[in-house]
């Protein structure tokens, strides 16, 4: 398989239907996934530059239509090298603004799933390298989270992540007031965003590992009979997570008389041209790209103070 990725996808997918598309891949003898939104194009393995003093997992560089970007030997970096013989594939992707490629075994198709399907990962070693897995035909697909392999091999991201601003004390004491929710699967980023928000200021965070458990929260305050306000001043989330995508949260807050006023700010490492225009369709009240975290506060700033 050897192909702009773009014709693949058929028919856009409606905002807000919990649905996505992901591109399976093996690397050894396991059946991995990933997201639709995050691949630009798969492609035969090409003439790689090693680079001096890169990271483990990075194998070297490679150019593809001008660019120039890290190859990741994914196989390295799940710890199954001696299973790598037969690599032939370079996924292409962005992730947070960073084009990189992966190295894998084989890609065989597009599927088109809920993410009510997608379990979380079980609770077993080097289960934070799983975002969740996916049970289909007889075997079971596994979602990576790719952003954690990225932050690893790209410490810009990281600096960017836990970068905040100068603030006046002034400003400080006034974001200690307000209560913020956050919705994100994945664990290290989910830390590392509460850390940086208590040091911005917003110490009264409650974080939420998907959009459902978000939505469960959020409705049972909507039920308490206080106005939502009191209880929430605002909802971060991500777009990728299991049992309940971002875009479908938010859909679902628009759509809720109660909750229809919560503002929402979207911040995830999908945020392109496309999923922007998505966003701002069903209501989001600003979108930011990880790992800009100082954009974010600002969102945050604009919407709640």
């Amino acid at each position: 398989m050897s192909e702009n990725i773009n014709h693949k996808k058929g028919i856009l997918l409606e905002t807000g239907t919990n649905e996505f598309e992901i591109v399976e891949f093996t690397v050894g003898k396991v059946n991995y996934g990933i997201n639709v939104a995050k691949v630009r194009e798969v492609i035969n393995l090409i003439p790689i530059t090693p680079m001096p003093n890169s990271h483990p997992y990075v194998d070297g560089i490679f150019t593809l239509r001008g660019r120039v970007m890290p190859l990741v030997n994914l196989s390295r970096c799940l710890g199954v090298e001696e299973q790598n013989s037969s690599a032939q594939n370079i996924i292409v992707s962005e992730l947070n603004n960073y084009f990189v490629g992966f190295l894998v075994n084989e890609v065989s198709r597009i599927h088109r799933v809920s993410w009510s399907v997608m379990e979380p990962p079980p609770n077993v070693a080097n289960a934070e390298s799983v975002v969740g897995i996916i049970k289909m035909e007889g075997r079971i697909v596994i979602l990576l989270d790719f952003e954690k392999i990225v932050a690893e091999i790209n410490p810009q991201i990281h600096v960017k992540l836990t970068t905040v601003s100068q603030s006046s004390d002034a400003l400080q004491k006034i974001r200690k007031t307000k209560k913020i929710m956050v919705a994100e699967d994945s664990k290290m980023l989910r830390d590392l965003l509460l850390e940086t928000l208590h040091r911005a200021g917003y110490i009264n965070v409650t974080a939420y590992n998907n959009g459902k458990e978000a939505w469960d929260s959020l409705t049972a305050l909507a039920n308490s009979g206080a106005p939502i306000e009191d209880n929430v001043q605002l909802l971060i989330t991500d777009i990728e997570m299991p049992q309940m995508d971002g875009h479908h949260l938010l859909k679902r807050i628009r759509e809720d008389k109660s909750l229809h006023k919560l503002p929402v700010v979207i911040f995830s490492s999908l945020i392109n041209e496309e999923m922007r225009r998505k966003g701002d369709a069903i209501g989001a009240n600003g979108q930011a790209s990880k790992p800009e975290i100082i954009q974010l506060i600002e969102l945050l700033d604009t919407n709640v103070l």
